[in-house]
């Protein structure tokens, strides 16, 4: 069985996507460069325990390195690759702009370039829900035109969606994007509002909570996502043939090509958020209420139609069950 390439392995949803080709027996190559942008030991703990399988083979290489990642082509013969790494996170692009420009333009053409070079079956990259940025008719639809994003982050991925439509025109790479919401669960990033919530409410911490808590988000508990994109990896992109230039979807084309949104389809306020992480661990927060944030936005709705009909799954997890999950992990995890 030729390997998986999956890139960012030693990151969140990486990682679990990893565990999960493992478990069913698939050969994984896990590529990442163990940036520092959160916990190292985060990652190398999750990387850990991948390398208890015996099909799991790491790189340590980064996309924006053309040669380093051409070699780890060479190498395999992959037919499947998800791309998962990237630079995150919407607040430090306003600061740390050149990390993006790096990671995800620069690194993602040289995938695609690698893909291109490589004959593979099927391209599913990450994309992102902040992709809709100043879009306010919800729920969001794949359907929709994304031209106005509010962050340097969102315009990456705008961009990387872009870049894949035009490989899959011009070579025929078979290339699915996939715009996450909120994705949270157990080994989940320390600047996730949850995992930043759960630290602060056990020390006693107060939380930051921006535009006064009048803010929701489509939290999508990352077992569900995982399983979404095992689902889609199977099923490669294929053109649409009623596609139009008259009439262009966003989501379809000529080319093999689609886009997706992975959402819980059941938007949480904030303050919903922190009163279940309060009830299941046992301790009230302490709120420091704050403005909205530049480059954030108040609302995000997952329109999961066109997943639930393509791949006969639908995130479903509520946000009880994903928190009580979650604050188990961290309790066990950090040892409290």
């Amino acid at each position: 069985m030729t390997p998986v390439l999956v890139t960012g392995a030693a990151g969140f949803i990486g990682y679990h996507l990893s565990e999960r080709l493992l478990s069913e027996g698939r050969r994984v190559v896990g590529l990442d460069n163990l940036s520092d942008y959160y916990s190292v030991d985060l990652k190398r703990a999750r990387l850990e325990r991948l390398r208890r399988h015996p099909g799991f083979t790491f790189a340590h290489a980064d996309l924006s390195d053309a040669s380093a990642l051409k070699g780890v082509f060479n190498a395999h013969r992959f037919k499947l690759v998800f791309n998962l790494a990237a630079q995150a996170g919407v607040r430090y692009s306003l600061t740390n702009p050149g990390a993006y420009v790096s990671s995800n333009l620069d690194g993602f053409v040289n995938l695609l370039e690698c893909c291109r070079h490589s004959d593979i079956d099927h391209l599913v990259f990450a994309s992102s829900s902040s992709v809709y940025g100043a879009v306010t008719k919800m729920p969001f639809s794949v359907h929709q035109n994304v031209d106005h994003p509010l962050s340097l982050y969102a315009a990456t991925k705008k961009a990387n969606e872009l870049l894949a439509h035009s490989y899959a025109h011009l070579y025929r790479i078979p290339s699915t994007g996939l715009r996450f919401f909120t994705v949270y669960g157990p080994w989940g990033r320390p600047d996730m509002a949850i995992y930043l919530f759960t630290a602060a409410i056990l020390a006693g911490r107060p939380i930051d909570v921006f535009n006064n808590g009048d803010m929701e988000r489509d939290f999508t508990y990352v077992d569900d996502v995982v399983e979404a994109l095992t689902r889609v990896g199977d099923l490669p992109a294929t053109p649409n043939p009623n596609w139009s230039g008259d009439k262009p979807d966003p989501a379809t084309s000529g080319a093999p090509y689609r886009l997706y949104n992975i959402g819980n389809n059941a938007p949480v306020r904030l303050i919903r958020l922190i009163e279940t992480l309060e009830r299941v661990i046992g301790k009230q927060a302490v709120k420091r209420l704050l403005p909205m944030q530049p480059g954030d936005v108040p609302s995000t709705f997952a329109d999961i139609e066109d997943l639930a009909s393509a791949v006969g799954f639908s995130p479903h997890t509520p946000i009880e069950s994903g928190v009580e999950r979650f604050v188990a992990w961290y309790r066990a995890y950090h040892g409290v």
